[in-house]
């Protein structure tokens, strides 16, 4: 059934329809009443898009990315998408790594939504204020606050801390540092905090990180060329999860034992990092991605808080990676 069914079963206009449907608007009491029988007896329900449409709305929120490959994105993403559906919005994704022009892009998905989440250095503090100033609604995760924004992003810093002071605690004396800072703000902030924290216990720290891609690949080669400079870390630790499980593979392939000749660690605890005895920071990526979509949808039905920052708490999880534990000390 249609609305014009709908008007055409009571004789009133299919904008008299649509006012008692949506609950604005002046309709007298008789009409309404009259209108909302026929919707019954019809079984009328109407669709999101042509309501949206009718109030100059796209039943649509975008959600820009760095990347779309990898589980820690797939998981963010899981938690934002299943929150937004459940409040009724669909979802544009576009990622924007290897993308020309990603400014321009960004700009152009705004045009086609309501309202947007905008993860991580994906485009210039410049951009999303640009966004931000149309009126759009626009909830920010995992990147540091721009102007009067809602942010959500994750602890860093205290975990990270967390974790020099265990891997100290077993006598490793010599690090390296896997991954680009440049290329996150959260991965900035733990390698910061990596730092701050070796020299804090004595030790000298790495001149510099071993700079590479988020992947598994490039974190087997970065793993290489560290394990193959005299003297021989001690510790890898990796800036995420699949920077280090591609460590293990290379310590693997390079004959050394984990964690004998050298320990691992890493970051997020991606499924995979539970199999392979990673210890690891886990992270609650799918709360990450719901507390955005449930911020934005918020903020498109006309909320007025003031801005919100809520820094989501992440948890150390030992494993066999870093060294030989009592068994109640291994985290599953």
């Amino acid at each position: 059934m249609t609305i014009y069914e709908v008007a055409q079963r009571v004789g009133v206009s299919i904008a008299t329809v649509s006012r008692v449907v949506r609950g604005h608007g002046e309709v007298a009491r008789e009409t309404r009443r009259r209108v909302l029988e026929a919707v019954e007896e019809l079984q009328f329900r109407p669709s999101r898009l042509g309501q949206s449409l009718a109030e100059g709305r796209h039943a649509a929120n975008g959600i820009v990315f760095p990347d779309l490959s990898g589980p820690y994105y797939a998981e963010v993403i899981l938690g934002y998408e299943e929150l937004a559906a459940d409040l009724g919005s669909s979802v544009l994704i576009l990622a924007t790594h290897g993308r020309t022009d990603p400014d321009r892009k960004v700009l152009d998905l705004a045009r086609r939504v309501d309202g947007m989440a905008i993860m991580g250095r994906t485009v210039s503090d410049g951009v999303v204020a640009q966004v931000a100033a149309t009126g759009m609604p626009t909830v920010l995760l995992g990147r540091p606050p721009i102007g009067e924004l809602d942010t959500v992003t994750t602890e860093n810093d205290a975990s990270a801390r967390e974790m020099v002071t265990h891997l100290l605690g077993h006598g490793y004396r010599r690090f390296a540092y896997l991954g680009d800072p440049a290329e996150s703000s959260d991965v900035t902030a733990r390698y910061d905090a990596f730092r701050a924290a070796l020299v804090g216990g004595g030790i000298r720290p790495p001149r510099a990180p071993l700079r590479c891609a988020f992947d598994v690949p490039a974190g087997q080669e970065a793993a290489q060329r560290a394990l193959a400079r005299p003297p021989r870390p001690q510790v890898l630790v990796c800036a995420n999860d699949e920077v280090a499980l591609g460590a293990l593979a290379a310590a693997q392939q390079m004959g050394l034992s984990v964690p004998d000749d050298v320990a691992i660690v890493g970051w997020d605890d991606v499924m995979a990092a539970r199999y392979a005895g990673l210890t690891t920071v886990r992270q609650p990526m799918r709360e990450l991605g719901a507390t955005a979509a449930r911020w934005l949808q918020e903020r498109m039905a006309g909320s007025r808080f003031h801005a919100r920052r809520e820094v989501l708490q992440t948890q150390l999880v030992i494993r066999t990676s870093c060294g030989r534990h009592s068994v109640d000390r291994e985290d599953s």
